[in-house]
């Protein structure tokens, strides 16, 4: 339990090692289509003994073939991978006993990092989670203006900041 073991890991790091590989089969299955097949997400199974060994993530990439340090996703790769995880650990909780719902969520910008086809994919997944609960984005990327239902849109002004009926 205090991590003299043949892993060197200590008993929370080895539990939240477990939810974390839960957390990241929920999220390759938005990930996995977001990114065309291209990504998957896989919980380390470096140990060096350090306090967090075992919980750090990597990426498949099947373009290569390989995987690499979840630090060396670009901007849009590394938004798409938060958007999964974030995903994947609503569903995570929500599969879980208690019958805890999660019915919203907000995202933050990030969308203006995506290619044309990465967008597409990222928004089609978002309208189906919108099925089930509420997706508030913040955003500045015009395409999203045409293919979100229903806006509140904020206009700047000298005289402060209102509200603009959509």
């Amino acid at each position: 339990l205090n991590g003299e073991n043949r892993f060197k890991l200590k008993f929370d790091i080895w539990i939240l090692s477990t939810f974390l590989k839960e957390i990241t089969v929920y999220a390759n299955t938005r990930l996995e289509r977001m990114s065309s097949g291209r990504y998957v997400l896989r919980v380390s199974s470096a140990v060096s003994g350090n306090s967090l060994s075992g919980l750090d993530l990597e990426i498949y990439d099947s373009y290569t073939g390989g995987q690499r340090p979840a630090a060396s996703l670009s901007g849009g790769e590394t938004f798409m991978v938060s958007i999964s995880l974030a995903l994947g650990l609503a569903d995570s909780i929500q599969a879980g006993n208690g019958g805890i719902r999660l019915d919203s969520m907000f995202i933050d910008e990030g969308f203006g990092s995506l290619d044309e086809a990465s967008l597409e994919n990222a928004i089609d997944i978002l309208d189906e989670v919108r099925g089930n609960r509420m997706v508030g984005i913040i955003s500045h990327v015009s395409e999203l203006r045409t293919r979100i239902p229903q806006k509140i849109e904020i206009e700047k002004t000298p005289q402060g900041s209102r509200i603009v009926q959509s």
